[in-house]
């Protein structure tokens, strides 16, 4: 009769998150044979039910907009424990809907400050095995664009994504953008893409040190793949790294190498008119090198004819005066090259 008087008391975020957190710890043992069927169900569905509700708190929704104050209390919370951390090993225990929150939950805390500090890092710093966990997610079909996208938004931190680049796991990224699955391939690009992007000191520190096993691996894994998509998102991202200014000396060294020069050559001449224009941007700066090697000075005089015939041919579907510009130079370039002999 009384029950309607006594409504419970919305729990406060740091509730919320202490909650979850008992739960999550019982879903990291719940296979234990202990714990009766009936009572694993009951709580996992609790456990959903309060993962969405700190979804809600951090994003909102379409009646309200998250406040500021409740997400930082949700957000000292959770770091103050290791609440990332089962989050991050329970992701398999969740249902496919919930799975998708807890994503979305670690994305917003990426960006959550406190007091101007952003309280993510200085956590993934201390936890930085977080990242062996989500980067070996690309082997598991049901979790990997899950763990993707978490790994995408840590790479916000520019330590994390030093510590991905100084380590093993860079060698792996060529293999999973060859996986089978065109989504989770697609997805790991998208991340190896970032990696290389993002942080531009950090970027030109790890090419600098790396140069001769990463675009050895680069060329004969992603530049040559039989995969048309592997094969023109390589060129355009290898085009991005060599364009920027922070890898200048790092781009001297790659095109002062003939090896490179030919497989650049050998795109050039695809059927895919995308693979070539990407390709034109990455050969011209073989071409505008004003200290060219002999032995690459020997391959363009070599083929020569055959360049100039096929750069002219190469012409975007809109019209683009700075592309016409490039390719009149680089022509010129090329006609006017001669042997020391």
């Amino acid at each position: 009769m009384m029950k309607g008087f006594f409504k419970a008391k919305p729990k406060t975020p740091t509730e919320l998150v202490r909650h979850t957190r008992d739960l999550l710890i019982f879903a990291d043992r719940s296979a234990a044979p202990d714990i009766k069927d009936a009572k694993r169900d009951e709580k996992m569905v609790e456990l959903s039910k309060l993962i969405r509700d700190l979804k809600h708190i951090l994003y909102g929704d379409s009646d309200s907009k998250p406040v500021s104050e409740t997400c930082a209390q949700l957000t000292q919370e959770f770091f103050r424990e290791d609440t990332l951390r089962l989050l991050i090993i329970c992701l398999p225990k969740l249902n496919f809907e919930t799975r998708k929150h807890a994503t979305q939950i670690v994305a917003n805390l990426q960006g959550q400050r406190l007091q101007s500090r952003l309280i993510a890092c200085e956590y993934l710093e201390k936890n930085i095995d977080l990242m062996d966990i989500l980067i070996a997610g690309y082997e598991n079909n049901d979790l990997a664009l899950h763990y993707g996208a978490m790994l995408r938004e840590c790479i916000r931190h520019q330590s994390v994504a030093k510590y991905i680049l100084d380590s093993d796991h860079m060698k792996k990224f060529f293999e999973f953008i060859q996986l089978p699955n065109f989504d989770i391939a697609s997805d790991a690009a998208a991340t190896f893409k970032e990696l290389l992007t993002r942080h531009k000191s950090t970027v030109a520190e790890f090419l600098s040190k790396n140069d001769d096993w990463f675009f050895a691996d680069y060329n004969s894994k992603l530049l040559v793949s039989t995969n048309y998509i592997t094969r023109r998102q390589a060129v355009k991202l290898l085009g991005d790294i060599l364009l920027d200014r922070s890898n200048s000396s790092v781009m001297i060294r790659y095109v002062s190498s003939r090896d490179n020069l030919r497989i650049l050559m050998n795109l050039l001449r695809e059927s895919s008119k995308s693979i070539q224009i990407e390709a034109f941007h990455v050969f011209k700066l073989f071409a505008a090198n004003q200290n060219k090697p002999q032995d690459i000075v020997g391959i363009l005089v070599a083929n020569r004819t055959k360049l100039v015939r096929l750069i002219a041919d190469i012409n975007p579907e809109r019209e683009d005066e700075q592309f016409d510009s490039d390719k009149t130079q680089v022509i010129r370039e090329i006609a006017a090259l001669e042997l020391n002999q």
